[in-house]
């Protein structure tokens, strides 16, 4: 996640993606699924299935799965919509709106994943969904739409914005390896700190965006 994440800084430079650099971001993207996808292949070859859960049908499951994804989709589209209504009638700039109402209502979907996963002992899901999110971010969505259409980069975004993402992931891979792949609840707190540092920052700063 944090390669992936890096892998930005260049393109950033110029303050604008092309859609060539676009490009070669669903490369990437599409090699590392295909490593991802045959790692995952030799796994479950060793992996042990329980009796109960060779017995359930794949296609009940597979129909809740697609509910859960379109109740996702909606509640955080509808809750999206209704904030950054209210954030450009208050006076927010684009750039605020996009960094704190749009990056907490694109992200409603994980963090309910997550805290369900962490609620039922499901850790790796929990986590696997975060990291996986942040790929897909950089390099699948970011790519997608600067192969639509260049995207002008604002300097701030490039700048500072772009190194506090970097020092976050950093905290959160270093506070992973202290507790020994294990995320505590004071790890958590100054997570959350950290983020909320992060939106007082942004919204004190916001002339400056």
């Amino acid at each position: 996640m944090l390669i992936v994440a890096l892998l930005l800084w260049p393109l950033l430079q110029d303050l604008r993606i092309s859609r060539l650099e676009a490009a070669a971001l669903l490369l990437i993207f599409t090699l590392l699924i295909l490593i991802t996808i045959h790692r995952a292949h030799a796994a479950s070859r060793t992996a042990e299935i329980s009796e109960e859960d060779r017995c359930r049908p794949l296609g009940r499951d597979g129909v809740f799965v697609l509910l859960g994804l379109a109740g996702l989709a909606v509640g955080a589209d509808l809750a999206l919509r209704g904030a950054v209504y209210i954030g450009t009638r208050v006076g927010l700039s684009q750039a605020v709106i996009g960094l704190t109402i749009v990056a907490v209502g694109t992200s409603l979907p994980e963090l309910a994943t997550s805290f369900v996963a962490a609620l039922r002992g499901h850790h790796d899901i929990s986590i696997g969904n975060l990291v996986g999110s942040n790929i897909f971010n950089t390099l699948l969505v970011t790519g997608a739409a600067g192969v639509v259409r260049p995207l002008a980069i604002g300097p701030r975004l490039a700048g500072s914005d772009f190194w506090i993402m970097i020092a976050i992931t950093v905290l959160f891979a270093v506070a992973a390896v202290i507790g020994r792949r294990v995320l505590t609840r004071p790890t958590g707190l100054i997570l959350l700190l950290a983020y909320a540092a992060f939106m007082a920052y942004t919204v004190a700063f916001t002339g400056a965006v």
